[in-house]
């Protein structure tokens, strides 16, 4: 009798080679390696590109029955909660705002989700930037555990939806110099003059940009035909003051993001409300695919999920709705050769929080007590979009916790310390898969 000893073993590096080569199996050779090359930069970097081993490890946690696990624990989640899908953007009144600003993967589960991949990556970058030692990076889980269970403990009564707002005018500290920072030194002209220049007085994408690439004469008809529905239904939203939606020039954008590196993504440039060439829009018309946690669901949770997201940029459009603060008016979504995209604005303020300028404990622990806010803000909110009773979600987190504050906190420390260690092994199995 011949056995394969090493099928029947719990092998986790062979598991790591097998999830990675099964999830981008078809992105294409080139861009496997070019995704494979950002993720080997560090721990975290791998982490960010791989959220289906999150959801492969988690999924099925028996330790999401502690304070959660119910139908009344449900709610939007980002579903790849991490530091950097956090950022600055502009809301409706053209200022800038810090909040979640990426839901590719969102989806309708257990808040935990979100809660323990966003403590692993504090970990995972507090690690990579190499300041705080082991007892601050323990305080900054503590710290951010506590400021998500104290925002998601408080609910108004007559205002549901009264959540944490940050801009550079109702922030202080750190996060006030940043907002500042990119009011100052972002705007729409400078966002349209690194993307295109003018010519004859009009605009048109820079395809000396590295991260652009010209489409073929079919594939830019295709395209442009396939907006024109959308445009229609948007064109019939607007009132003429608003927009309209002329597009004036189409292009490939390329090396954008880890995690999705490989899935078709538009930019698309549009007149703006006048003839100017300085206050044109870009939209980012991007591919969406189901999320990680998709495989991992059972035939009859796949089949809820078919009738509840028939369309994967409609998914993503609803999470952007519950989660984010001020969508933009072009948000939504269409289908191009059977391939689902999302549509919204690429926000002239768009900007990351730079994390390796933390050089000191109280503002590690100042930005963590952010997140955690930010985090169990938006987890209400798009919680009352689901829930007829408007505080259901908050009120079963009450009740779960009540004498059990300190037990939820350190459950958070513990499993983003863990599984930190995890990634890091992962990491190391992943390099050497590289390697070979």
């Amino acid at each position: 009798m011949s056995i394969n000893k090493k099928l029947l073993l719990h092998n986790r590096d062979e598991k790591i080679r097998q999830e990675l080569n099964l999830n981008n199996e078809e992105i294409g050779a080139s861009f496997k390696k070019e995704k494979f090359q950002k993720m080997s930069a560090s721990p975290y970097a791998f982490y960010r590109g791989s959220n289906h081993l999150y959801w492969e490890d988690f999924y099925n946690d028996w330790r999401i029955s502690f304070f959660g696990g119910t139908s009344s624990t449900l709610t939007w989640i980002n579903g790849d909660a991490h530091i950097y899908n956090y950022g600055a953007y502009t809301n409706h009144n053209g200022d800038a705002v810090f909040c979640m600003d990426d839901f590719d993967d969102s989806v309708v589960a257990d808040y935990q989700f979100d809660l323990w991949r966003m403590a692993i990556s504090i970990v995972l970058d507090c690690r990579d930037n190499n300041v705080f030692d082991l007892s601050t990076i323990k305080e900054a889980l503590q710290v951010f555990s506590k400021a998500y269970m104290g925002e998601m403990m408080t609910h108004n009564d007559d205002d549901p939806k009264n959540e944490v707002h940050l801009t550079k005018t109702t922030s202080v500290g750190l996060l006030n110099k940043f907002l500042e920072k990119v009011e100052k030194k972002k705007s729409r002209v400078k966002m349209l003059d690194k993307w295109t220049f003018i010519e004859g007085g009009q605009r048109k994408f820079n395809f000396e940009n590295e991260k652009l690439e010209q489409l073929t004469e079919l594939e830019y008809k295709k395209i442009e035909e396939t907006l024109k529905p959308y445009s229609e239904m948007l064109n019939a939203k607007f009132n003429d003051k608003e927009a309209s939606f002329n597009v004036k020039d189409i292009a490939k954008r390329i090396k954008a993001g880890t995690g999705s590196l490989g899935s078709s993504r538009y930019y698309l440039l549009l007149e703006g409300l006048t003839l100017s060439p300085n206050d044109d829009l870009i939209l980012d018309m991007k591919e969406q695919g189901r999320p990680p946690v998709y495989r991992h669901m059972s035939i009859e949770e796949k089949l809820e999920y078919a009738k509840a997201y028939p369309n994967e940029g409609k998914r993503h459009a609803q999470a952007f709705e519950a989660l984010a603060e001020h969508p933009d008016k072009y948000l939504g979504a269409l289908t191009v050769d059977g391939v689902s995209f999302s549509i919204k604005e690429r926000s002239p303020m768009k900007s990351d929080f730079p994390s390796e300028k933390l050089k000191k404990p109280s503002a590690l622990y100042f930005m963590a007590d952010v997140w955690g806010k930010i985090l169990a803000s938006r987890h209400k909110r798009a919680s009352y979009i689901l829930n007829d009773n408007a505080h259901e979600m908050p009120n079963a987190f009450n009740e779960m916790l009540a004498d059990k504050k300190e037990e939820f906190q350190d459950l958070v420390s513990s499993i983003a310390l863990q599984y930190a260690d995890r990634v890091k092994r992962d990491y190391a199995c992943f390099l050497t898969m590289v390697e070979e």
